[in-house]
């Protein structure tokens, strides 16, 4: 499904963000990507989306170089992938079932087709009844379970979830990280950046390990060690 292959990425004050990098990741993987700050997490993500592009190598989205497509071609395969970061990213105008609406609207889904899935979705991740609250109202926690429904109510393949816990305490940490268990067991791929041990050693699925831009290693049952 993703494929990278000897990836590097140098930017314009010569710093390298990832070297060499070569890794696959099947239909229906729970993958983890960990590493100190600095070590090319974010940078991985980013480039999974094309919001940034490889010095060298490639990046294959189900054997489709993302970086040879057009701007149009490459909002297509972005319909297919959620995300989900440390800081939300929600409109704070809009309610928590606006939120997800707007996802879908944006996706040119039908009104009838928001009104029977935003409540189910809202439902999947227990905030059935804050559909109407604004992310003000909310807490850290169910901002980030809203900001998970979003990502996944258009059905993507995979959900990226870039430090998804780093602003959370251990419990909401532990809902969130099942959330995206349940998420992979309906069969979607997750990729996992994280620097939290205790949320990949509870996992025991597959971790990349990054050290300075390269992959140290790549454990199929992996902890987090560094």
């Amino acid at each position: 499904m993703i494929h990278f292959n000897k990836v590097s990425k140098v930017y314009s004050d010569d710093s390298v963000a990832l070297k060499d990098v070569s890794f696959k990741i099947d239909p229906g993987e729970f993958v983890s990507v960990v590493g100190h700050s600095g070590a090319g997490k974010t940078t991985l993500i980013k480039m999974i989306l094309a919001e940034e592009k490889p010095t060298e190598g490639q990046i294959f989205f189900q054997s489709v170089d993302i970086n040879a497509l057009k701007p149009s071609q490459m909002n297509h395969i972005r319909r297919r992938i959620g995300a989900v970061f440390q800081d939300f990213r929600l409109l704070p105008n809009k309610s928590a079932y606006e939120n997800i609406a707007f996802a879908m609207e944006a996706s040119g889904r039908t009104d009838n087709e928001v009104a029977a899935d935003v409540p189910h979705i809202l439902d999947l991740v227990g905030l059935s009844h804050k559909m109407d609250s604004f992310p003000h109202e909310l807490s850290g926690g169910e901002r980030q379970r809203v900001a998970i429904a979003r990502a996944i109510v258009n059905q993507p393949d995979v959900i990226l979830a870039d430090e998804p816990t780093g602003n959370l305490d251990p419990l909401n940490t532990y809902e969130i990280i099942q959330i995206l268990k349940k998420i992979n067991d309906l069969g979607t791929t997750i990729v996992l950046a994280t620097h939290n041990k205790g949320v990949i050693d509870s996992l025991g699925k597959r971790v990349i390990t990054m050290e300075e831009g390269q992959i140290a290693r790549d454990d199929p049952t992996g902890r987090y060690v560094l």
